[in-house]
């Protein structure tokens, strides 16, 4: 059983040199899921087609869709191509896939569900972990499977499975084709979830009979602004006509998103502010909605999107706010949940997009050819101009929520970016939030000012270390920026990736880092080769880096530390958590190693400078 981990998949294939016909497929392929979920069409209806597609694209045997059922702790099939009925039957009540093991086996859609990645089998007959599904394997006829998860919003929401009725060898093109298209049924199988919910909404309400008459129109009236893509305002406008009452819908950091009636008799920021995101229980509400009566005489009701909230809607309670309009603005929430959704799903897409442009300008596509050069011009982006790297990393304490937080924090510089003209670019990059930014960009909202360079990057550096620490989840934001000399946007990100690094290991966090605040380790960031410095600290340390690299030791790690704790033991035992003889004995190895006598003044100097120089080589080429 083998875990891949694809980059970047690309239906055009290396070099683009997939057929016209063939990427058409693709597109109508594509195009065909949106106008499916569109179209109202059931979940199964949706998933069935994921796996039609699957199978007719790749050419597959047989496809499955797996998502989890009511109880969260097995993975079903919920749609197929080419699979039987009675193999599906079987799968689900008698082998379904438990997400977290039996002890002993786990399945292959198990792994890639809890790990996010593909997972392929080429031969199930040797595989002893797919021993509890062998015998409807035979039945089926299949002998190898690839199975990539279903990723939308940074979740994992199912697997796409597809089998080979042969051994079967995947290769890299075929997990990656796979995987593109899982990026798309991923987004088709929650959109279809959640016009799934809106029609059951539109069941409850046809079952109260009394309330017929109105709730069909509620119902038709925001599901045709929906529809139409009238946004965000149309919607708000639309419920402000139901309920006869302007309406404020909010973000969940407070900020406005839109808004109709007169300002006065809304809710300010700081009644708003008052009330907790995530409802108390014991706040007065509707019976049985998630409607909040807050102070000041208002409503408030969350939006909420894949159990997150993301959104509340305001409005003025008045005296007379009827069963109706609770129902219209439940109603309301969710379509605006579906919106939000939407663009959200919009925003992803541009930043993949922008990651892509920015990995292959670091990876050295030639900025100044057409293809590129039009690549970013269509996102906004002129690379002509002179360009500044700025690189930003969160402090995440809860691991769980570390791909939300930089998500979030990628949206909020973006943000920020986007009031620049010519805009920077700005993307995740090796696990980092990463900014190109125009020397010459300028604040549409503000005039640039009498500062300099450095100066105004600096202040550039600071709002998005702020925007970043301001992520609900971040304990603290690192940002460093390379100097504001011309150099080429690689030069300008490793000079900047390295100032990162060397702070991050000398314990400075939580700030903006510049080339002048590391001192010598700054100079040396901006030389061109790293492997000068390497040579160089290589004279003193050679023996205790292949030391460390053949055993396995950390005489390099104590070295450092012993330095960085003024010479005092006690102090470096604490930071290594080791007992103060360990780190004696560690020294000891390392004076014999290298030949150093670690109590000359002379040999310490020598020594720090050669660390220093690693850190610097180290920070200067970041792993990938």
């Amino acid at each position: 059983m083998q875990t891949r981990s694809p980059e970047g998949p690309d239906p055009a294939g290396p070099g683009g040199a997939e057929s016209h016909t063939e990427l058409r497929r693709w597109l109508e392929a594509v195009q065909a899921l949106s106008t499916a979920v569109s179209a109202g069409h059931s979940l199964r209806e949706v998933l069935d087609l994921v796996a039609d597609t699957a199978r007719a694209l790749l050419g597959f045997d047989f496809c499955g869709v797996l998502i989890p059922d009511g109880s969260g702790r097995n993975l079903v099939i919920k749609g197929w191509s080419g699979l039987s009925a009675e193999y599906v039957a079987r799968v689900n009540s008698d082998r379904p896939v438990r997400l977290h093991g039996d002890g002993v086996h786990h399945a292959p859609s198990s792994q890639a569900y809890q790990s996010g990645l593909p997972v392929a089998v080429r031969d199930i007959a040797r595989e002893p972990q797919f021993t509890p599904w062998g015998g409807v394997a035979r039945e089926q006829g299949y002998r190898s499977m690839l199975s990539v998860p279903l990723v939308a919003g940074g979740d994992v929401v199912g697997t796409l499975n597809s089998y080979h009725s042969a051994v079967h060898d995947f290769t890299d093109r075929e997990v990656e084709r796979l995987t593109l298209l899982a990026n798309h049924a991923a987004i088709a199988l929650t959109s279809a979830r959640m016009v799934e919910e809106l029609q059951q909404l539109n069941v409850s309400l046809r079952r109260q009979r009394d309330l017929l008459t109105k709730s069909e129109r509620i119902h038709q009236r925001l599901l045709a602004v929906a529809l139409r893509a009238g946004g965000l305002d149309g919607i708000v406008q639309a419920l402000a006509e139901l309920v006869s009452r302007p309406v404020l819908v909010e973000d969940a950091r407070g900020a406005v998103l839109a808004r109709t009636g007169s300002p006065s008799e809304l809710p300010g920021s700081d009644v708003r502010a008052a009330l907790p995101l995530e409802e108390d229980p014991s706040a007065p509400r509707a019976p049985g909605t998630g409607i909040v009566r807050a102070e000041g005489g208002y409503i408030a009701a969350t939006v909420r999107l894949a159990g997150e909230v993301v959104a509340r809607v305001w409005l003025p309670r008045g005296a007379a706010f009827s069963s109706l309009d609770e129902r219209a603005l439940e109603h309301a929430s969710i379509v605006i949940s579906l919106e939000l959704f939407r663009l959200r799903t919009g925003t992803e897409a541009e930043h993949r997009l922008r990651g892509e442009l920015l990995a292959d300008i670091l990876n050295g596509a030639a900025v100044a050819s057409r293809p590129v050069t039009e690549r970013a011009r269509r996102l906004g982006h002129e690379l002509s101009h002179p360009h500044v790297a700025v690189v930003g990393q969160l402090d995440v304490a809860t691991e769980s929520r570390r791909s939300y937080a930089y998500q979030r924090a990628l949206s909020l510089v973006s943000e920020l970016a986007a009031g620049y003209t010519p805009r920077p670019l700005v993307a995740m990059h090796q696990g980092a939030v990463v900014a190109l930014w125009p020397l010459d960009s300028v604040h549409t909202r503000a005039s640039a000012g009498p500062a300099g360079d450095t100066e105004r990057m600096e202040v550039v550096a600071s709002s998005i270390r702020r925007a970043m620490a301001s992520v609900p989840d971040a304990e603290g934001a690192t940002v460093a920026l390379s100097g504001a000399d011309r150099r080429t946007f690689l030069q300008a990100y490793r000079t900047a990736r390295g100032a990162l690094n060397v702070a991050l290991r000398t314990g400075r966090s939580d700030t903006v880092v510049t080339l002048d605040d590391l001192g010598v380790a700054g100079l040396l960031l901006q030389l061109g080769d790293a492997r000068q410095l390497v040579a160089f600290a290589d004279r003193t340390l050679a023996a205790v880096r292949q030391h460390d690299l053949l055993r396995g030791t950390h005489l390099l790690r104590t070295l450092h530390v012993f330095l960085d704790s003024e010479l005092n033991r006690t102090k470096a035992a604490q930071r290594l958590s080791v007992h103060p003889n360990t780190v004696s004995q560690r020294l000891r190895r390392i004076e014999m190693v290298a030949g150093l006598d670690l109590s000359a003044p002379a040999t310490l100097v020598e020594v720090s400078a050669a660390l220093t120089l690693l850190d610097v080589a180290e920070g200067s080429h970041p792993a990938g």
